[in-house]
C-alpha cells in the first residue's frame, strides 16, 4: 500500500547565532513577515504557506514540553541551503533589492531547463537562494 500524499513542505529551519540579526535580515533586509518570535526562535512566512523557522543555535537542543506535548529536539551546524520560490519576472528586481540593500550576490545561475537563481549568504553564512521556476521539473 503507498503512502498517503504529502502536499509540500511546511516548514525549512535554519540555526543562527545572533537571533536579533537574523530576524533583522529576514524580516527587515527580505521583507519576510515576523509570525512568532520567542527567545529560543522565531518564525517568518516564507510565502504560499511556508514558513521559516530561525532557531538560535544550541537552544532547541533539548526536547521541549508544550501544553499541547512534546517538541523533540534538534539543532544544526555549518552553512546550510533553502530557496525562496519567486517569479522570473521578479528576479531583476530582486538583484536590485539586494544590491541596494548592501547584500552581495554570490552566485547566480541559468539552468538547463530555463529557471534562474541568484544567491546571497545570510549573516550566518547559510546559503539563501531565490529561484524561478523551471529550476526543477516540480517548478
Amino acid at each position: 500500500m503507498p503512502p498517503p500524499p504529502i502536499d509540500g513542505v511546511l516548514e525549512t529551519a535554519l540555526y543562527v547565532n545572533d537571533l536579533d540579526r537574523a530576524v533583522a535580515f529576514y524580516a527587515d533586509d527580505l521583507g519576510r513577515p515576523l509570525l512568532l518570535r520567542n527567545a529560543r526562535m522565531a518564525a517568518l512566512d516564507a510565502g504560499r504557506r511556508s514558513v521559516l523557522l530561525l532557531f538560535l543555535r544550541g537552544a532547541s537542543a533539548s526536547d521541549m514540553a508544550t501544553p499541547g506535548g512534546t517538541i523533540p529536539g534538534h539543532d544544526g551546524t555549518g552553512r546550510l541551503h533553502m530557496a525562496f520560490a519567486i517569479a522570473d519576472a521578479d528576479y531583476p528586481a530582486w538583484q536590485d533589492h539586494l544590491t541596494a540593500r548592501g547584500i552581495a550576490i554570490t552566485g547566480e545561475v541559468r539552468w538547463p531547463s530555463g529557471g534562474r537563481s541568484l544567491y546571497v549568504a545570510d549573516p550566518d553564512g547559510h546559503v539563501i537562494e531565490m529561484a524561478t521556476p523551471g529550476i526543477w521539473p516540480v517548478y
